[in-house]
C-alpha cells in the first residue's frame, strides 16, 4: 500500500460563524495529502510537468461524517488505490488526537499529453516505473 500522511490544523479562516470548517476547504485539505503522497513517489507537480504529462482532476467525492472545528488538528491520508489507466487516490480525515473518523472521499485524476492535449487511456510509463521503484509501506 503506498500512502502518505500530512497534518492540517484548522484556521480562522477556514470555519464558518459555528467555527466548523467550511466543506469547500476539505478539498484543500486532500490536495495537501495528496502532495505528500505524491513526493513520496518523486512525481510531484514539476516531475509530471517536466515528464510531458498534465494530471488535471477529473472526479472527486467526499463524505463527511463529523465536522472539523477550529484549531482541531486533522491527518489526513492519502492512499494510491488505482493508477493502470487513471490515477485513483482515497482519502481519510481523522482527528489527530483521537483518530476518530471526520470525512473520507476520493479523487480521480487522468494523464493528458501536454504537447498534444490528448488525454492517455493508460497511464504513462512514468508513473508506473514511478510506483514500481517505490518501496511499499506496510500496512
Amino acid at each position: 500500500m503506498i500512502y502518505a500522511d500530512a497534518q492540517v490544523k484548522i484556521p480562522f479562516h477556514d470555519i464558518d460563524i459555528m467555527e466548523i470548517a467550511w466543506h469547500g476547504h476539505y478539498v484543500k485539505y486532500f490536495e495537501i495529502a495528496r502532495c505528500e503522497l505524491l513526493d513520496k513517489l518523486d512525481y510531484d507537480h514539476e516531475r509530471m510537468r517536466d515528464s510531458g504529462y498534465a494530471w488535471p482532476v477529473i472526479d472527486m467525492h467526499l463524505r463527511y461524517a463529523r465536522p472539523a472545528r477550529y484549531n482541531q488538528v486533522l491527518n489526513v491520508r492519502a492512499r494510491l488505490t488505482e493508477w493502470e489507466h487513471r490515477l485513483k487516490i482515497d482519502y481519510t480525515v481523522t482527528d489527530a488526537e483521537t483518530g476518530e473518523r471526520l470525512t473520507r472521499g476520493h479523487t480521480v485524476q487522468v494523464a493528458v499529453e501536454m504537447a498534444s492535449g490528448e488525454m492517455c487511456f493508460a497511464s504513462p510509463q512514468v508513473l508506473l516505473d514511478k510506483i514500481e521503484n517505490h518501496q511499499e509501506d506496510p500496512a
